[in-house]
């Protein structure tokens, strides 16, 4: 297997696939999170991956949906709280995690939650080739639905944790209790459903204090949606930073004894022009669609799914047209890259596209048709690039 390029800055022309900077499973990626969490609490089977991080007896990790390393960085008058503990990020390296490949957020929740990379969770993408119907589903909104156990079967972290005796609870939005997703990724223990951010907050300090050992998590979403909307840095995006750095500060205030609490994301954002230089239409390019039978992903990380003999000739074809702004793979380039991690479950091969596109440049592959609304989004977010892979993990210790 080719050995990761982890350096941000190198970029040569022609883009090879091995010039992609992988995410740094096993060390400091999300999928690290949990276990290195787990082990302090001695679960049974958990590896501190990111060894930066001292043990303690309560662990909350408060995820931000869409707040990336790069944005936090950019806008410290919006976020003041968070901005002050920069310097603690990674167990006061003053360094990011990466999310994970695609980063985007079923894949990045998965890999939270179960602690694996997306190559064995199996929620590779935003959307995938489900390769027992031959459609494609949507592994946010689990549609077509398919069997969640089958689909994602191993434990979470939580499971194990409360397996071994641990308090584990998630405070989140009611919406997300009974989803195939928080079954597959973030299921085990107590569920506790609460809508306003503040009562999440004083919540989740609760569930801390519940336990002589506990592993608490909890969410907030807006921050995400008003990238996908107005962009990243829209008065209505800065109004949701400056809304949840509150809400950081609020939980720390209340942390119980020998708590840590980890402020983290799980993936950046872009905001991408609304032209035809920084928006190509899959639906309006005879090229690209060629031999395409299936269009998987996002606009910055796509599984490209050919018929039948024509990958090969859909991989020249995208590398002829994208190749400067894209990392484009065949299914087994980006594998024996380490694109999806270390190792790729036999279950999930399959839901890997032919050919797996990644955008460098502040480009989409948009598919104006049969994606109206992804199509539309201000703020965007699935690829390698810092602005998307980069994610905070801020720390506050009591």
């Amino acid at each position: 297997m080719a050995q990761p390029n982890t350096a941000w800055d190198h970029h040569p022309e022609p883009l090879t696939v091995t010039s992609a900077p992988v995410p740094e499973y096993g060390s400091g990626s999300l999928a690290d999170l949990l276990p290195t969490l787990a082990a302090g609490l001695g679960v049974p089977g958990m590896t501190a991956a990111i060894s930066e991080l001292a043990p303690a007896d309560r662990n909350c990790v408060f995820l931000i949906d869409g707040l990336g390393w790069e944005q936090l960085r950019a806008h410290p008058e919006d976020a003041p709280f968070m901005t002050s503990l920069l310097a603690t990020s990674r167990g006061g390296t003053g360094r990011p995690l990466t999310a994970g490949y695609p980063a985007t957020t079923a894949t990045s929740l998965a890999s939270v939650g179960t602690g694996l990379p997306p190559g064995v969770h199996g929620l590779p993408g935003y959307t995938v080739r489900n390769p027992d119907t031959g459609e494609l589903m949507n592994q946010l909104r689990w549609q077509p639905w398919a069997p969640p156990g089958a689909w994602q079967p191993y434990p979470t972290v939580f499971q194990l944790a409360h397996k071994a005796g641990v308090h584990a609870a998630q405070v989140s939005s009611p919406t997300f209790e009974s989803t195939p997703l928080t079954k597959v990724a973030l299921s085990g223990g107590t569920f506790l459903g609460r809508l306003t951010g503040e009562d999440r907050m004083d919540l989740a300090a609760e569930q801390l204090a519940a336990g002589d050992r506990s592993l608490v998590y909890t969410y907030f979403a807006e921050v995400d949606g008003a990238g996908h909307r107005f962009g990243v840095d829209s008065d209505t995006w800065r109004g949701q930073l400056m809304y949840v750095d509150r809400l950081v500060q609020r939980l720390a205030e209340q942390l119980p004894p020998r708590s840590a609490l980890y402020v983290t994301a799980d993936h950046g954002m872009i905001d991408v022009p609304f032209d035809e230089e920084h928006r190509i239409d899959f639906d309006e390019d005879w090229e690209l669609s060629a031999g395409v039978a299936l269009l998987g992903g996002e606009g910055r990380a796509r599984h490209v799914y050919a018929v039948p003999g024509a990958a090969n000739d859909v991989l020249t074809c995208w590398r002829e047209v994208l190749g400067e702004q894209f990392w484009v793979a065949s299914r087994d380039e980006a594998i024996a890259a380490g694109w999806f991690g270390p190792k790729i479950d036999e279950r999930v091969y399959s839901r890997i596209g032919d050919v797996v596109a990644a955008a460098r440049d502040d480009v989409l592959l948009i598919a104006s048709e049969r994606e109206p609304k992804e199509s539309a989004m201000v703020g965007n977010h699935g690829s390698m690039t810092p602005a998307e892979q980069l994610v905070p993990l801020l720390e506050v210790r009591s």
